[in-house]
C-alpha cells in the first residue's frame, strides 16, 4: 500500500491528512486557541462527587469540569495478548460494564481530592472533557501506563514469532511492567526499545515531580503538536513520503523525526510548488465532500450518512445501478461496492459512538457471510478501537467506534442558524398557511380597506403570487389588502408583519 502524509501549516490552522493509495482516508485539523485537550496530563481538584452516577467532576482549570467515572480511578490491567495500541490518552473503560463489587467513587475519589488526570475526550455536544486518573505516556515504540504492572504489544501486529521477540524484550526490562509496544516496535532493534522506554520514565517522573508542587489545578504535561503527534503516531517506515507545505514546520519535524525515528528523516519533504499541497493532491476536495450526506458510488449507487446525537445512521442504495443479472445479484454487487467506502468515510469523517450500516437485504446466507467479513476486514484498517456485531436479520451491522474528539463535521460546521441544526425548514406553503393564522389571529390591530405590508422571503412572496386564493381569504375574513415585500435577508419559512 503506498502511504503518505500531507501536512498543510497555514496559520492559524494546521492540517494534516493521511492517503493510502492516493485516497484520503484520515484528516486532522489543530487551530490556534481551540487545541485538543486529549493527551495533557493535569493536577486537577475534585469539585463534585456523584454516588449515583459512579463518578465526579475534577476541576483542571477550565471553564468546564471534566468527568472522571470510577473504573478509570481504580488500577487497569491490560490484555497480555492482544493490548490495543494508545495514543497516550489511555485506554477508556467502559462505565457501563461494571460488577457488583467494584469500589464506589466515594470510596476512592473525595471532594477537595487533588488528582493527577489525563484528558481522554475532548469536550463535545455539550459534555466537558472526560479524564482518567490512570494517565499513559506514548513514545514512538512504546506506550508507558505508571499505574499498570503487565506488558502488551498491539494488535496489529500479528505475526506470532514478532510478538514473542518483542515479549522477551519487554519482560527484560528491569521495570517490565507497565509498557505497551505499539504497531511501529515491530523490528524495532532492543536498543531503540530501551531508549524509548528510558525516555518515557524520564517523563514520567517529570510529571510526578511537578504535581507535588503547586496548587492544583494546572497543567501538567502538554501533549506534542499535531504534526508531530501525527508523525509519531502513525508514520512508519513504510510511508513513501511526508510532505509539508512550511519551511519552519518541515525543519521542527525533521529534529523531532532524529530524535525517535532517524532513519524515517529523509522521507520528509518541504512541499514548494504554487498550487497548494491540499488541492495538488485532492484533499480539499474529499473534505468538501465529507461535508455533504450523499457519497455516489462508481456504479450509480450511494450512501447516505446522517449523523445525530444517538447514532450515526449509514445507508446503502441501489440509485441508479441496476445491475445485469437478478436483483440478488445487484443488491451483493452494490453492497460489496460500499463496503470500502464507507469503511474510508467512517474514518475521514471520525465518526464515533454508535454507528448503525444498512446494507441492502440479501437472501442468501453467503453473501451476507461475505459482506460482513470484508466490511471486518476493512474495518481492521482502522486506528481506533472498534467492535463490530455480526449482520442482523434486518441487514443492520451495529458498531461502536472509540470518539476522542470532535468529527469533521463539527469541527468545520456549525448549527444552521435557520433550522437549528433540524436540516429542515419549512415549506412555501406551510409559511404561507402560518402568515394566514397569524393575520387572523392579530384581526383586531387592522382596518377595514387597510394595505398591510408584509416582508417574505422571495420564494415566499413568489409562491403567494401563484396561489392567490390564500391572500383572497384573508381579504374576505378581515377586509384588508396584503402586499408581500420579497425580503431574502429573512431566514427561509419565516415573515414579518
Amino acid at each position: 500500500m503506498n502511504r503518505q502524509l500531507l501536512v498543510n501549516a497555514t496559520p492559524p490552522e494546521t492540517r494534516v491528512a493521511l492517503q493510502e493509495d492516493g485516497h484520503t482516508v484520515e484528516v486532522y485539523h489543530e487551530r490556534r486557541g481551540h487545541e485538543g485537550l486529549v493527551g495533557n496530563v493535569y493536577l486537577g481538584r475534585a469539585h463534585r462527587v456523584l454516588p449515583g452516577m459512579q463518578a465526579a467532576f475534577v476541576s483542571i482549570g477550565l471553564d468546564r469540569d471534566a468527568f472522571l467515572y470510577v473504573e478509570d480511578v481504580l488500577p487497569r490491567a491490560l490484555d497480555l495478548e492482544s493490548a490495543e495500541e494508545e495514543e497516550g490518552n489511555g485506554n477508556q473503560a467502559d462505565p457501563t460494564s461494571s460488577g457488583n463489587d467494584r469500589p464506589r467513587i466515594d470510596d476512592v475519589v473525595r471532594e477537595g481530592q487533588a488528582l493527577v488526570v489525563q484528558v481522554t475526550k475532548d469536550a463535545i455536544s455539550g459534555k466537558g472533557p472526560r479524564v482518567t486518573a490512570n494517565f499513559s505516556l506514548p513514545g514512538r515504540t512504546l506506550v508507558y501506563i505508571p499505574a499498570a504492572r503487565e506488558i502488551g504489544i498491539s494488535r496489529r501486529i500479528t505475526d506470532e514469532v514478532e510478538r514473542e521477540r518483542l515479549r522477551r524484550i519487554l519482560e527484560g526490562f528491569e521495570d517490565s511492567g507497565g509498557f505497551i509496544a505499539r504497531t511501529a516496535a515491530a523490528g524495532a532493534p532492543p536498543a531503540e526499545l530501551e531508549a524509548d522506554r528510558a525516555y518515557l520514565k524520564t517523563l514520567a517522573a517529570s510529571i510526578a515531580r511537578r504535581a507535588e508542587s503547586g496548587e492544583a489545578p494546572r497543567l501538567l504535561y502538554r501533549e506534542l503538536d499535531l504534526a508531530q503527534r501525527v508523525f509519531r503516531d502513525l508514520v512508519t517506515p513504510d510511508f513513501q513520503a511526508i510532505r509539508v507545505d512550511e519551511e519552519a514546520v518541515a525543519e521542527r519535524l525533521r529534529e523531532f523525526a532524529a530524535a525517535i525515528a532517524p532513519a524515517l528523516v529523509a522521507r520528509i519533504e518541504l512541499y514548494a510548488e504554487p498550487e497548494p499541497i491540499f488541492e495538488r493532491y485532492g484533499v480539499e476536495a474529499e473534505i468538501e465532500r465529507a461535508l455533504h450526506s450523499r457519497v455516489p458510488l462508481p456504479s450509480g449507487g450511494s450512501c447516505v450518512i446522517n449523523q445525530t446525537e444517538a447514532l450515526v445512521a449509514i445507508d446503502v442504495n441501489t440509485g441508479r445501478f441496476t445491475g445485469k443479472g437478478d436483483l440478488e445479484e445487484t443488491v451483493f454487487a452494490t453492497n460489496l461496492e460500499a463496503i470500502p467506502e464507507v469503511a474510508r468515510q467512517i474514518r475521514l469523517r471520525d465518526l464515533g459512538g454508535l454507528l448503525v450500516v444498512d446494507f441492502i437485504d440479501m437472501q442468501d446466507p453467503e453473501h451476507r457471510r461475505e459482506i460482513f467479513e470484508r466490511f471486518e476486514s476493512e474495518l481492521a484498517r482502522d486506528r481506533a478501537r472498534t467492535r463490530v456485531l455480526q449482520l442482523s436479520d434486518f441487514g443492520l451491522i451495529e458498531i461502536t467506534r472509540q470518539r476522542s474528539r470532535n468529527n469533521l463535521e463539527r469541527v468545520l460546521t456549525r448549527s444552521c442558524p435557520d433550522c437549528s441544526g433540524t436540516g429542515r425548514v419549512k415549506t412555501d406553503l406551510t409559511a404561507a398557511l402560518d402568515l394566514r393564522r397569524a393575520l387572523l389571529k392579530a384581526s383586531m390591530l387592522f382596518d377595514a380597506g387597510e394595505t398591510v405590508r408584509v416582508r417574505v422571503p422571495s420564494s415566499l412572496a413568489q409562491f403567494l403570487a401563484e396561489e392567490g386564493q390564500i391572500l383572497e381569504e384573508i381579504r374576505s375574513a378581515l377586509g384588508i389588502q396584503v402586499e408581500p415585500v420579497p425580503d431574502d435577508t429573512l431566514p427561509p419559512g419565516s415573515f414579518l408583519v
